[in-house]
């Protein structure tokens, strides 16, 4: 039996790249100046993986959760690593979107929706690559079972049904 030594964990740097904006209904993403050549092309995509930070769970306490009730799931404790809970050790959030219109001047990219916080920061962007990002034979927990395998029947699922994603 080896004793392990603890070594000091490195830290990282995080710059936001913009804000998220949700108001009456509106969403985009405003990318500040100095990061609004990268969004060149962008519009050649359809869809984007949006890198957010959830900043209202930033916080000691939340950090330290390590498991969840699902609200989805009725009597599910499960592990953040297995949901989508912001409760993370680096509240790091992921959201695939549909693009309406890249405005590469102005630095703004409007949205259908967006599962955010108005004002939350906006960490990165990739364009959604289904060779990259998309497979064919995945395994979903049960209480995912009944749930629309395409984003694009998500909406009215989650409004016949009443889903409560949490947060």
């Amino acid at each position: 039996m080896s004793a392990s030594v603890s070594k000091p964990q490195p830290s990282y740097q995080l710059h936001p790249i913009g804000t998220i904006r949700s108001v009456d209904g509106s969403f985009r993403l405003e990318i500040f100046e100095p990061y609004r050549a990268a969004l060149k092309e962008l519009a050649r995509f359809s869809h984007l993986m949006i890198f957010w930070w959830a900043d209202q769970h930033d916080n000691p306490q939340d950090r330290a959760v390590t498991t969840t009730p699902l609200p989805y799931a009725p009597g599910i404790q499960a592990g953040v690593f297995a949901c989508r809970s912001p409760y993370r050790p680096n509240p790091i959030a992921l959201t695939t979107m549909f693009m309406l219109d890249v405005d590469i001047e102005n630095g703004i990219v409007h949205l259908p929706w967006i599962d955010a916080e108005d004002g939350t920061p906006l960490l990165d962007l990739k364009p959604y690559i289904p060779v990259s990002d998309r497979i064919r034979d995945v395994r979903v927990a049960e209480w995912f079972a009944n749930w629309p395998q395409w984003m694009e029947e998500a909406g009215e699922f989650f409004a016949n049904n009443n889903v409560d994603l949490g947060g």
